[in-house]
Order: C-alpha cells, then sequence, then structure tokens
C-alpha cells in the first residue's frame, strides 16, 4: 500500500533512502514543501478504477552532493557482476567494439529483447574503461513502471544514470533531459520503445529522431541477439549457459536529415534509417548463429 514501510527493506534500509533524499511512500518527496504547486498530484484527481501514476522520486541535498561518487561506484559494481553473467556464466561474443570511440555526444541505438539489454549494451561497448574513464558510463531512458516502482530501485536507478520516462513513453520532460545530458556524454537508448516478443526488429519511434536532430550526436547502430533466452519477458532470473551476440556497426550518416523541418516525419524519417542499420547487422548476428 501507499502508506506503509515496504517490510523488505528494513528499518535501516527505510531510513537509508530517506537519509539520501526519498520519501518510502513511492512518488512523494522527502521535503514536501519541494512539490511544486502546480503539480499533477495537487490538481488533478485519479481517475477511479486506475492504477496511480508514478511520480519521479525527488533527490534530497545528500543525495546530489554524493551522487558522482555513489553513481561511479554502484555502476561499475554492478556492470562487474553482470560481467560475470555475460561473459563467464554465458558466453557472450562482441562485434564491431572499435566502432563506437571516445567522444562526448555519442548515442548507441540498438534494438531491444530483455530488461537487461543496457547493461550489456554498455558493458560491450566501454567495459572495463569505465572504471577509468567515469564519463564513458552511459546515461539510460529507463521505463518508470520497471525500474522505478520501489524506493531502493529507483535509487539504483539514479545511480545507474537512469533517466525516469513515464508509462506511455510520451513524455517530453525526459526527452528533454535527454538532450540536456546527451551532448556532455553518452546514451543507451531502445527505438522500438518496447522488448521484442518475437525476436524480431520492430519500427523505431520518432522521439530518438527528435533527439538525434536537436542534439546531433554520432549514431552508433548496435544489434542484440540471445537475450530473449536468457531473460524472457515476465521472467526475473537470468538464465546461465546461453549463447549472447552483440555487435556495434559504423556509425549512421543523417546528415541531410538535418536540413529538413525539424518535425515528427523528419524525425521519424530519421530513426528509420538506423533501424534499416539494425535491422541488417541483426540479420548477420542470427545467420552467425546458424
Amino acid at each position: 500500500m501507499r502508506g506503509e514501510q515496504n517490510p523488505a527493506l528494513g528499518s535501516l534500509g527505510w531510513w537509508v533512502v530517506c537519509l539520501a533524499g526519498y520519501n518510502p511512500v513511492m512518488g512523494m518527496a522527502a521535503n514536501p514543501s519541494s512539490e511544486k504547486p502546480g503539480s499533477r498530484t495537487a490538481k488533478e484527481p485519479e481517475t477511479r478504477g486506475r492504477t496511480p501514476e508514478l511520480l519521479p522520486p525527488r533527490r534530497g541535498r545528500l543525495f546530489l552532493l554524493l551522487w558522482p561518487f555513489t553513481s561511479y561506484l554502484v555502476t561499475n559494481v554492478t556492470v562487474t557482476l553482470f560481467w560475470l553473467l555475460f561473459f563467464v556464466l554465458n558466453r557472450t561474443t562482441v562485434i564491431g567494439r572499435r566502432n563506437i570511440g571516445e567522444e562526448p555526444n555519442t548515442l548507441l541505438l540498438s534494438n531491444h529483447q530483455s530488461m537487461l539489454d543496457s547493461f550489456l549494451v554498455g558493458l560491450a561497448a566501454f567495459y572495463p574503461q569505465s572504471w577509468l574513464r567515469p564519463h564513458l558510463l552511459p546515461w539510460n531512458p529507463a521505463a518508470a513502471e520497471n525500474f522505478y516502482k520501489s524506493p531502493v530501485l529507483a535509487w539504483l536507478a539514479d545511480n545507474w544514470k537512469c533517466i525516469w520516462v513515464r508509462e506511455g513513453r510520451r513524455d517530453l520532460h525526459a526527452l528533454h533531459r535527454m538532450m540536456q545530458v546527451l551532448p556532455r556524454g553518452v546514451m543507451t537508448l531502445f527505438p522500438e520503445g518496447t522488448r521484442s516478443r518475437d525476436g524480431c526488429v520492430g519500427p523505431g519511434r520518432p522521439g530518438p529522431g527528435l533527439l538525434m536532430l536537436a542534439t546531433r550526436p554520432r549514431v552508433i547502430p548496435g544489434a542484440i541477439e540471445g537475450m530473449r533466452k536468457v531473460l524472457p519477458i515476465r521472467h526475473y532470473v537470468p538464465r546461465i549457459f546461453k549463447r549472447i551476440s552483440v555487435s556495434f556497426g559504423q556509425p549512421v550518416d543523417y546528415a541531410e536529415f538535418l536540413k529538413m523541418p525539424r518535425t515528427r516525419e523528419t524525425a521519424q524519417a530519421v530513426i528509420d534509417r538506423v533501424m534499416e542499420a539494425i535491422r541488417i547487422q541483426h540479420g548477420e548476428l542470427k545467420r552467425r548463429e546458424t
């Protein structure tokens, strides 16, 4: 229930989360005075029969002060554990890593098969260099209903450099946040907007195209194959002894679209070009497995 303490946290974890700037009642600010008077919760009553919408957690001063250190440590430790999962307990092959480079304003766009794809792409691209070069740790837009559904998971997600994206995905605030951080760093994004149910590469959505037109990043197409077997949809425990493949292609040339009006149609056209490159790479990965 929204107003009750989560027994899974324990009393110590509960107070640590509060101290770090979160109210354990998910979606409420630790400092109620920080809520804007025109917020949705203050003005709009919840619709009967609907699940209350998750709200992005508020961050306290201590969280902001410690975030550079905790983000570096939490992300690299987590990625190291996933390295064991992907490269020791499973067989993972990485192709085309040299195509990525280490420049800021780099956008890694890939197909989407599991909830662990962000870790896989970031790890395959930048691990273990990220221990010595923290700027290589990618930003990751993350679905609120998956990564922000509990206070502890929300704290971890923020330290994993996740960007809160509300359910339904038409989130202009999240897109604005992406435009702020991408020019100074690296970002992993999945243009399909959801995980594939059949393993095929689906159509891309215009949101990532708008991001490309606004920030003009170096776009690296990526392809993943095998993650549906490691962590199928509606499963929460990864499987082992599977084969995983990740490939990174040459940067996508989309200069011609930058001269066009910045419309939804242009954004869709530019992301369609990226998806074409991803489909070609994904097809090559599938042929390698046969």
